[in-house]
């Protein structure tokens, strides 16, 4: 590795800015043609790009990892790359083909690869956006989209750090996403709607924030900006997939894992609110929170503690299976490591 001027050991989930990032061009119903690396840094874009007027961008959040044998290595970009075409298609934007997708996550990682932290101390988190960067003044979609792929060496996305438990509270004053709605994409506009109760929440000292269904306020659907998990009667039960609810990679991932390596029943499933305050063990997950064991939920002022606010037995065993696949230390038994 080239010597870079990094505390590895404090790591946070803050930007670092890198050698290089990715930048193509198309106009509306065209192919992508290549694109072009170069320094990481500012970019021009008019004051009536289609994106700043009327938010037509998506994004994608993925990671780089270097192994115990010291290979890099990206974790299910495919998957990544499959969500990024839907969520293109929802927000009329013309889709990466899945092959250009990885062909070039793969590429920003080797150009960038000294910022691969060592083994075990963090990640490269890679993000994927589109933007209709395109001059329009009237409502409609943009005459032209850049797709633009930058990378940041990152460590724990919570501030408690490692699997350590964190708090939640359900938020009743607003909805994340709207039952026909965009919750299902990766749309840069369901992000910003959700910073104040999330803001609120944090200056009362929780994590973020448990949002329930727009339609029966019953039902939780996501955890801040993760996928949701409970375990209860050691059955293992999430979210089922709507069109307000994002289908998380890493959500996909854990399934899988409790289904076909723990022999744990997995049940999707409109699930209340009250069952969750019920269960055994919660977590959330996604490519940032990974597997973040949530020690507590607050719904209307009371808090329901869940193991003594400690790390449940089966979140750690799921935290633990699925980051030494990421990481090489046992082997990958589903070809999710992709080397760089």
């Amino acid at each position: 590795m080239e010597k870079i001027n990094i505390d590895w050991n404090n790591l946070s989930f803050q930007l670092t800015p890198t050698k290089t990032m990715y930048i193509a061009k198309t106009g509306a119903y065209q192919e992508w043609g290549s694109g072009e690396y170069v320094p990481y840094g500012p970019i021009s874009i008019s004051p009536a790009a289609g994106v700043l007027n009327y938010g037509q961008g998506i994004l994608e959040g993925l990671k780089a990892f270097r192994t115990a044998d010291n290979q890099i290595v990206v974790f299910r970009p495919w998957e990544n790359a499959a969500r990024f075409a839907k969520s293109a298609k929802r927000l009329c934007i013309p889709p990466v083909p899945e092959q250009q997708f990885v062909d070039v996550i793969l590429e920003i990682v080797r150009q960038n690869e000294d910022y691969v932290p060592p083994f075990g101390l963090g990640s490269l988190y890679i993000r994927p956006c589109i933007w209709g960067t395109g001059e329009i003044l009237g409502m409609g979609a943009a005459p032209e989209y850049s797709f633009v792929v930058y990378v940041s060496p990152v460590g724990n996305y919570f501030k408690s750090g490692g699997i350590a438990p964190v708090k939640f509270e359900v938020c009743e004053s607003f909805h994340r996403s709207a039952v026909k709605g965009v919750g299902s994409a990766k749309f840069i506009g369901n992000y910003a709607p959700t910073l104040l109760s999330t803001i609120d929440a944090k200056n009362r000292g929780f994590a973020g924030n448990i949002y329930l269904d727009a339609v029966h306020e019953k039902y939780v659907e996501e955890a801040g900006v993760a996928n949701f998990f409970c375990i209860k009667d050691n059955k293992l039960l999430t979210p089922q997939l709507s069109q307000s609810i994002l289908s998380g990679v890493i959500r996909a991932t854990v399934i899988q894992l409790a289904k076909e390596v723990l022999n744990l029943e997995v049940i999707e499933l409109q699930l209340p609110l009250e069952t969750v305050l019920q269960a055994d063990e919660c977590f959330c997950t996604g490519t940032a929170t990974v597997v973040t064991p949530i020690g507590s939920i607050t719904y209307q002022n009371k808090e329901t503690v869940f193991g003594n606010f400690k790390t449940g037995p089966r979140s750690s065993e799921i935290y633990d299976l699925l980051t030494k696949i990421q990481q090489g230390i046992i082997k990958d038994p589903f070809g999710w490591l992709v080397k760089v």
